[in-house]
């Protein structure tokens, strides 16, 4: 793939604020400020789950009434105007297909009644969110407060895992074997697993804000942010979320520090070398299994290769239908025995699910996404006054990229937490349509 070289001035990291081209009317949004905002409920209840905390909150199912609420009034809106309530692009056509295929492939599932529990209670929400933040967001200045908001909730779930960490509230079943906190009270970051995962698909939405932050203040804390993420990661001992976060360092560096004026990156990552000896002796232990992993005292790096082997098989003795949405348990447990363990590899996931046919379509549906915000940073970087979209893309960009590789090491097939990025990708495609003279 190649470098989208940014011709930044030296002081890139103070921008200009963005306005529109000259003679280039500034984008309208295609929705109304309510929709945009219970979208914007709607991600703070997933994150961080308000009625986890206030028990009168649980009985009204805010998250279903936010996204209920954002979708009603963005059709209404639609329809005011005239304008049609789905806009069929390359992705959310994948996304579609997709979906038709898992149904098709219902009837023939292990337990069709749970791949239609799978459709209902889950798959079809995390597309909902994705056609919603697809359709809604359609600005530069909602992407960027899309980017802020997933920053500043990042926070309380970062300190969180730190403080379990620091306070010593690890996981009962295995205490004496392996230490593991208990993640933020949220479905999607209760497991330390999955709190990692969701801080570093923030992590590069927050430094495309330090990278376009004018106000000295706002970077400072930009930058405390920035240290809080990483050091919550670091509180999960989750071995795919230090894969992911060197992937992030990685592509970052890559990305950004061939630029001018980027000296400080080189700066923070010598700083961060030489932090490593302060870290937890049993945390580099937990990491080094990662190159071997018959040296896990907890066996669960055995048992999940063992389940990706089996995996593997079953894919390939059943290309075509496979066990069917949300049963890939029942598969592996009708080959190694009733272990009810989900195989940890989401493009496993999908191919012992929906057979050969599904992996392809979310892989193509992956590859699309990544598409459509590299082509968004092609054409904002040749466009003046346009380092906010720029950035932003580059961060989702990253975000996807880091998702990719996480996904070899997560159960979330049908989980939001690609959805969303992936809504994020197309968005940054319509608002670049809108704001970038072709």
């Amino acid at each position: 793939m190649t470098t989208i070289s940014q011709p930044w001035p030296a002081d890139w990291w103070r921008p200009a604020r963005p306005a529109p081209p000259r003679g280039v009317p500034a984008a309208t949004d295609s929705a109304s400020a309510v929709s945009f905002w219970s979208l914007i409920a709607l991600t703070a209840v997933m994150l961080l789950a308000p009625q986890s905390f206030i028990p009168a909150l649980a009985p009204l199912r805010i998250a279903l009434l936010a996204a209920l609420f954002a979708a009603s009034t963005y059709v209404f809106d639609r329809l005011k105007h005239g304008a049609p309530v789905l806009t069929f692009g390359p992705e959310l056509r994948l996304c579609m297909a997709l979906i038709v295929w898992a149904v098709v492939t219902i009837p023939f599932s292990m337990w069709p009644r749970g791949s239609v529990n799978m459709l209902l209670d889950l798959y079809l929400k995390s597309v909902i969110v994705f056609w919603l933040l697809a359709s809604i967001v359609r600005s530069t200045t909602r992407l960027r407060q899309v980017a802020w908001t997933l920053t500043l909730i990042a926070i309380p779930l970062a300190l969180t895992g730190v403080a379990h960490f620091a306070s010593g509230d690890f996981y009962p079943p295995n205490r004496a074997i392996e230490e593991r906190i208990i993640g933020y009270d949220a479905g999607l970051v209760k497991n330390p697993n999955d709190l990692a995962l969701v801080l570093n698909l923030i992590l590069p939405l927050t430094f495309a804000l330090l990278l376009t932050e004018r106000r000295a203040p706002y970077r400072l804390a930009l930058a405390a942010i920035i240290g809080c993420q990483i050091a919550g990661v670091v509180a999960t001992f989750s071995r795919s979320g230090f894969v992911t976060l060197a992937t992030i360092g990685a592509v970052t560096l890559w990305r950004i520090g061939r630029r001018p004026g980027s000296r400080w990156l080189w700066v923070g990552l010598a700083l961060a070398l030489a932090a490593l000896p302060v870290l937890p002796g049993k945390y580099l232990d937990r990491v080094s299994t990662i190159a071997d992993k018959d040296d896990d005292p907890t066996g669960s790096a055995q048992a999940r290769w063992n389940d990706q082997a089996i995996a593997v098989g079953y894919a390939f003795d059943h290309p075509l239908i496979g066990a069917g949405l949300g049963n890939d348990t029942l598969a592996l447990n009708a080959l190694r025995g009733q272990k009810w363990r989900q195989v940890h590899d989401l493009y496993l996931e999908y191919a012992v699910d929906l057979g050969l046919p599904g992996l392809a379509a979310f892989l193509l549906l992956f590859r699309r996404c990544v598409k459509a915000v590299a082509s968004v940073q092609r054409r904002s970087a040749a466009t003046p006054n346009s380092e906010v979209l720029f950035a932003v893309a580059e961060g989702v960009w990253i975000s996807l990229l880091a998702f990719g590789v996480a996904a070899f090491f997560h159960p979330i097939a049908y989980h939001v937490y690609f959805y969303y990025m992936a809504g994020l990708a197309v968005a940054a495609k319509a608002t670049c349509d809108a704001e970038v003279p072709a």
